[in-house]
């Protein structure tokens, strides 16, 4: 579903991502750990090309999100064929960034009626589907506003799922809520994995990524230092650098 190669990315003189290799199967929960400023969010942004790569390959689904490939040569697409094929990608931000002006329901509708152009009483039915789903169809017609930090964030994760995305990002989707609020969007993350969703999920929960992940990933100063099973990496690290995190956090 995810093929990353020897991704790099620098801003000005700081080298953000120095060679990243990642490889998630259809299906895959991968759980990216890491101290801040590690690169696990530059990465997220790189696979749905909201910031390009300066060298390296990404490819979803089997194709590169901001080119189209011709032999060996790519070119990179013009913004409505870029936004077009990231709707194959749900996206979560750590600060929900939900449209204040709109309900709850006005939100989730927006994207299928405006980018993939379906009937809007079939957008309808299906948000109100999804607000059953992550437990809120009782606040379709509130605004964000008028809710907690966990049900923005429950409703930003509805509105992802509203586009039927082949892959979803989660960008620390719990660093921005008060610490009782953190469960009721881990248990929605959690059902998303149970069903099978291919997800790549940024956070510090390391319960989290012990219980859900089938993979999770170690990066620091933009490499991934090391990654696999949770038992492996989180109860028996390899890696020095890995263990030295482990013990600050755990």
């Amino acid at each position: 579903m995810v093929e990353i190669r020897s991704v790099h990315k620098k801003f000005g003189s700081l080298e953000v991502l120095r060679g990243v290799d990642l490889a998630v199967r259809p299906g895959e929960v991968a759980v990216v750990i890491g101290p801040s400023g590690s690169g696990k969010s530059t990465l997220l942004r790189t696979i749905n090309h909201l910031e390009k790569a300066d060298r390296g390959w990404i490819s979803v689904d089997g194709s590169p999100v901001g080119y189209r490939r011709e032999g060996n040569k790519l070119y990179e697409l013009r913004e409505r064929e870029v936004l077009r094929r990231r709707t194959r990608i749900g996206f979560v931000f750590q600060n929900f960034h939900l449209f204040p002006h709109l309900t709850v329901l006005e939100n989730i509708v927006e994207a299928p009626v405006s980018a993939l152009r379906r009937p809007r009483k079939e957008a309808v039915a299906a948000a109100e589907e999804l607000l059953d789903r992550v437990g809120l169809l009782d606040k379709a017609a509130a605004y964000p506003g008028q809710l907690s930090g966990g049900q923005q964030q429950r409703v930003a994760i509805a509105r992802a799922l509203a586009l039927e995305p082949r892959l979803l990002l989660f960008d620390e989707p719990t660093s921005a809520l008060d610490p009782e609020l953190v469960g009721e969007v881990l248990d929605v993350i959690k059902d998303l994995a149970r069903s099978g969703t291919t997800m790549i999920v940024v956070t510090h929960e390391i319960g989290f990524a012990r219980e859900v992940a089938d993979t999770v990933v170690f990066m620091d100063e933009g490499r991934i230092v090391e990654q696999g099973p949770p038992a492996a990496v989180l109860d028996h690290p390899v890696q020095e650098r890995t263990r030295a995190f482990l013990s600050k956090v755990l």
